[in-house]
């Protein structure tokens, strides 16, 4: 499993430089070490400590970990770009450039853009224009020599927001929203509004580069040290998207968004530099003027107007899960009912690691219809015999937050301590600042919130436990309870990632699983 990379993501500086750095490098000592931090916005400003930045060009101080910043927004602070040698301005602190892709030696691709937009094609040092993000776009598909193979990149960095993810921001640029649309960044950053806002993961459509459906998440990044305190660091642990594997790319999420440029059309037809051949895909631009959303309200005779964009549609045959998608990896599969199937899980805690999966795509056990309910109970009675002729006590639990998927955890646990789940449980909820709530055993889906994410944990002496409180709820909690140290004692196996066995075992994994199974197995 490759290794992730820790990155830290920061808002315009403006020359509080001593500040900044010391800031740096208490983090990375509490918490680091990262491996880069990124500056969106200006970092340096009208009031420069540049004392202090002298102390590091002499090498007397030294920045304790690699940062990389944009350049200039205006003409007033190029002038401290003008020392720079091959972007290097002193150890540990280099400008990216005006605009590129920058891969570290760890694969991860970083595209930037920085100052603002202008609608002259000869930009200057603080301003870039539409030959600037075309350039920028070609960088990040030349990687792959043929189309339709693109993963997108890991991150975008700007200065200036795009049109279209906030109605608050009034100077965004279209340029920015076309090369965030093109490029695809799983993770898109800017600066220079003195806000913080994160949106939740949003999917690009299909076109010429890709036919995955990627995701990107946008972060918006108040300045350093600013009054408020708005959220101005960001902290990032990633794992390069060339060394992902496609499944984790495409999983759908339960919070996930409109894309904030969907239902937007081409205006490169009226350009005369544009071919006359041209296709409307991504290598024109929008037209931000032609499209009508809530922010403006014109009069049109069209009968569309001012309703809400659609929803995307789940795309099945792209689901992890799904028993007829193209993408399930099969041999993972232990016996299949008519509404279920068992599997072993993916990165398994132990041998016993199971998975209940619903064969259609249902979103969780709260939707189940009372057949599917049913056979949901009889698996949940033989696995729970199983594990008790192995002196076990069988765990249950479903996420239902950030999964598309309904997918219930079921894991053994030696009977001498089974007894201590709930106790790893309320200690771990109480670890992350939410509550589980004691709900009656559970007799049918209309026991569980039907609107809404939920974690729900079934112990093995019938005691239910539920929570909705979902905000910072972290992905892996299930895990963490069982990989406790007083209950199995693996914590190096809370994240499923680096757990990931070679196929061969799987398949051993499996069949020894299948086979002992059998005799409790109703569907053979």
């Amino acid at each position: 499993m490759e290794q992730k990379l820790k990155l830290l993501i920061c808002g315009d500086v403006r020359g509080k430089l001593k500040s900044f750095f010391a800031r740096i490098e208490n983090v990375n000592k509490k918490s680091g070490p990262f491996d880069l931090v990124l500056c969106v916005g200006d970092f340096f400003g009208q009031t420069n400590e540049m004392d202090t930045l002298q102390e590091y060009k002499r090498n007397l101080k030294t920045i304790s970990a690699p940062v990389y910043i944009l350049g200039p927004s205006n003409q007033t602070l190029a002038q401290y770009y003008s020392e720079t040698q091959d972007g290097d301005i002193c150890t540990n602190l280099s400008y990216l450039g005006k605009r590129g892709l920058y891969t570290t030696s760890g694969g991860l691709k970083i595209a930037y853009l920085s100052g603002t937009s202008s609608s002259r094609e000869d930009a200057n040092e603080w301003t870039y224009s539409k030959a600037d993000v075309m350039a920028v776009r070609d960088s990040c598909l030349a990687s792959k020599a043929n189309m339709g193979d693109f993963r997108g990149i890991d991150i975008l960095l700007t200065s200036q927001w795009p049109v279209g993810v906030r109605e608050e921001v009034t100077d965004g640029s279209k340029l920015v929203s076309w090369l965030a649309n093109a490029i695809k960044p799983r993770y898109h950053f800017c600066g220079s509004n003195d806000e913080f806002y994160e949106s939740p993961p949003y999917r690009s459509q299909p076109d010429k580069s890709t036919q995955m459906e990627l995701a990107t998440r946008f972060v918006g990044l108040a300045s350093f040290g600013n009054p408020e305190k708005k959220k101005h660091i960001y902290a990032l642990s990633i794992t390069p998207v060339e060394k992902m594997r496609v499944l984790e790319l495409i999983q759908k999420t339960t919070d996930e968004m409109p894309s904030p440029y969907q239902g937007l059309t081409f205006f490169e037809e009226s350009d005369s530099k544009a071919p006359r051949d041209a296709e409307p895909d991504n290598q024109y631009f929008y037209d931000m003027n032609t499209y009508d959303d809530r922010r403006h309200k014109r009069k049109s005779n069209d009968p569309n107007q001012g309703q809400k964009r659609p929803r995307p549609t789940f795309d099945q045959d792209k689901c992890w899960f799904c028993l007829s998608a193209g993408s399930i990896e099969k041999h993972l599969i232990i016996s299949v009912g008519d509404h279920f199937y068992l599997a072993l899980a993916k990165g398994p805690i132990n041998e016993t690691h199971i998975l209940i999966l619903s064969i259609t795509h249902i979103q969780c056990a709260a939707l189940l219809s009372d057949a599917q309910w049913s056979e949901l109970v009889r698996f949940k009675e033989a696995l729970g015999q199983f594990y008790a002729d192995r002196e076990q006590k069988v765990f249950f639990y479903e996420r239902n937050f950030k999964t598309g998927h309904l997918q219930i955890n079921a894991i053994g646990i030696d009977d001498n301590v089974a007894w201590k789940i709930q106790h790893v449980l309320e200690d771990k909820s109480e670890e992350y600042s939410f509550q589980l709530e004691k709900v009656p055993k559970l007799g049918g889906p209309a026991d569980l919130p039907e609107r809404g994410p939920y974690f729900v944990a079934e112990l093995p002496d019938g005691t239910v436990l539920l929570t909705r409180q979902m905000k910072g709820f972290p992905l892996h909690f299930g895990r963490e309870v069982i990989c406790a140290d007083n209950l199995l004692n693996c914590e190096e196996k809370v994240d499923w990632r680096q757990c990931n066995l070679p196929k061969e075992e799987e398949d051993v994994m499996v069949k020894k699983f299948r086979d002992s199974f059998k005799p409790y197995d109703f569907t053979v």
